[in-house]
C-alpha cells in the first residue's frame, strides 16, 4: 500500500461517507463526479440533523433559548471560516447561497457602486459561467466592457496577454483559481501583484480550489474570494465571500430586507455593520452550522496528505488513461488538480458516460458550464473524471477497465 495512502488512512475515511458504500447498477459505486459535487460525511449529516430536532430557532433576532443556541452555532461558523481562509476578521465572511451568488453579489453591488460607462472588466477565457454571465449583465446594465484573457493549447493563461488588458479603465479581474473543466491551477499570486500595481481589485473564484488546497487569503492578498459549502464535503445550498473590509464597506448592498439593517424609516433606511449589512432575511442556518463542521472535518485530515495523495491519484489516472486507443485530453496545464478533462475519437461523451453509469462510476459529461472552453478546443463536450481523498487507485483501474468496454462497443 502507498505510503501516502497509509498515511491518509482512505478506508478508515471512506466510511465516513455512507453514500460510498452503496452499489449502482449491482457494482461498487465509484465516485469520480467531485467538481461537480464532493460527497458529505456523516458527520455533517448528523450536525444537520440535530440543528433541526434540538434547537431549529431563528438567529440573531430572538432573547429565548432556542435562538441563542442557533445564533451562537450559526456565528460560531463564521469564525471557523475565518480561520479556514486566515480571513483578518470575521466581519469579513459573508455567508452566501454558493459561489454562483457570491459573484452575483458583488456583480450587483460592485456595478451600482463603483462602474461607470466605459469602464472595463477582465476575466479569462476558463470561467465558468457563473463568473461570466453575471459580469456580462452588469457591464450590459452599465455600460462597461468584459475583456477576456486568452489561453493557450494547454489550458493556460497567456500572461502577456492579461498584462496587456490592464489598463486605467479596469476596474476588477475576476479569475478562478482552478478550472472545473480543464484542472488548470492559475498562477494566482502572480495575477494579483500584477493587478495591484495598477490600482485593479481582484476577486477569485475558489469554487475547485478550496476541496484540494488550503486557502490563505491574507498571503494571496486578493481582494475577494468566493466558495461553496458542496464541494468541499459540506452541504448544498450555502457558500462563502471573502471580501477584505475596506472594500466591503464601500459597496452597497446586494438586496434589502431583515437583518441587514440598523434603522428603518419610510424616507431612509440605515443599513447594518459588516457581515450583515449583505446577509439580508433569514439565512440557510442548518447548512451554515454543516458548513462548519465539514470545515472542522477538511482541516481535522489536513490538507498536507489530501493534496499529496490527490495529487498522486490524478497522475495514476493520467498516466492510465494514456492507455486508451483515441483517447485526447483536453487541458495540459504543468500545475492542475481535482479533475481530468478527455474525449475518445468516434465516441461522444454522453455515450461514455451511459456506459461507465452501467459499470457503477459516476463522471461528468457535458460542456461543465464552461461553453467558450469547449469552443476553444473545438469540442462540443468532454468526459470528466474528478477526484477526492476518499478516491482509491482501485477505483481508477476500474474506470480504465470500463473505458475498454466503452471502445470495444464502438469498435
Amino acid at each position: 500500500m502507498n505510503s501516502t495512502l497509509q498515511q491518509i488512512d482512505i478506508e478508515k475515511f471512506r466510511k465516513d461517507f455512507p453514500i460510498l458504500q452503496q452499489k449502482v447498477h449491482g457494482k461498487p459505486l465509484v465516485y469520480l463526479d467531485n467538481a461537480a459535487t464532493s460527497q458529505t460525511p456523516k458527520i455533517v449529516i448528523d450536525a444537520i440533523q440535530e440543528y433541526y430536532l434540538k434547537y431549529n430557532s431563528n438567529v440573531h433576532r430572538g432573547v429565548h433559548r432556542l435562538s441563542q443556541l442557533a445564533s451562537e452555532a450559526y456565528e460560531e461558523t463564521r469564525e471557523i471560516v475565518q480561520d479556514f481562509l486566515n480571513a483578518n476578521s470575521v466581519q469579513e465572511v459573508i455567508f452566501t447561497k454558493g459561489t454562483t451568488d457570491g459573484i452575483n453579489l458583488l456583480a450587483s453591488s460592485i456595478g451600482r457602486g463603483l462602474i461607470r460607462e466605459g469602464d472595463e472588466i477582465i476575466i479569462s477565457a476558463m470561467e465558468h459561467h457563473s463568473n461570466i454571465v453575471p459580469w456580462q449583465i452588469m457591464c450590459e446594465d452599465r455600460g462597461a466592457k468584459l475583456r477576456v484573457i486568452p489561453i493557450n493549447d494547454d489550458g493556460e493563461i497567456i500572461f502577456e496577454a492579461f498584462e496587456g488588458l490592464l489598463n486605467e479603465r479596469t476596474k476588477l479581474v475576476s479569475i478562478v483559481h482552478t478550472s472545473n473543466s480543464l484542472g488548470t491551477v492559475n498562477p494566482l499570486r502572480e495575477i494579483i501583484d500584477l493587478a495591484h500595481k495598477k490600482g485593479v481589485p481582484v476577486l477569485v473564484d475558489g469554487a475547485q480550489a478550496v476541496p484540494h488546497t488550503k486557502i490563505d487569503v491574507q498571503d494571496l492578498d486578493c481582494d475577494f474570494f468566493v466558495f461553496s459549502g458542496h464541494k468541499v464535503y459540506g452541504p448544498t445550498g450555502v457558500g462563502v465571500l471573502y471580501g477584505k473590509k475596506a472594500w466591503l464597506e464601500k459597496l452597497p448592498p446586494y438586496q434589502g430586507g431583515g437583518d441587514m439593517i440598523l434603522n428603518v424609516t419610510f424616507e431612509k433606511t440605515k443599513f447594518n455593520e459588516l457581515p450583515y449589512k449583505f446577509e439580508a432575511g433569514t439565512p440557510n442556518i442548518a447548512d451554515v452550522i454543516g458548513l462548519g463542521v465539514a470545515l472542522n472535518y477538511v482541516q481535522k485530515i489536513g490538507y498536507d496528505k489530501i493534496s499529496a495523495w490527490e495529487n498522486e491519484l490524478m497522475w495514476y489516472a493520467r498516466n492510465r488513461l494514456q492507455e486508451i486507443d483515441g483517447l485526447r485530453f483536453i487541458g495540459n496545464a504543468k500545475h492542475r488538480a481535482g479533475a481530468i478533462s478527455f474525449v475518445i475519437e468516434n465516441v461522444h461523451p454522453h455515450d461514455i458516460g451511459t456506459i461507465l453509469d452501467r459499470e457503477g462510476i459516476a463522471v461528468r459529461t457535458g460542456h461543465h458550464c464552461t461553453q467558450p472552453v469547449m469552443q476553444r478546443f473545438k469540442v462540443p463536450a468532454t468526459t470528466r473524471a474528478s477526484f477526492a481523498f476518499y478516491n482509491t487507485k482501485e477505483e481508477i483501474d476500474q474506470l480504465i477497465n470500463a473505458l475498454h468496454k466503452v471502445i470495444e462497443f464502438f469498435a
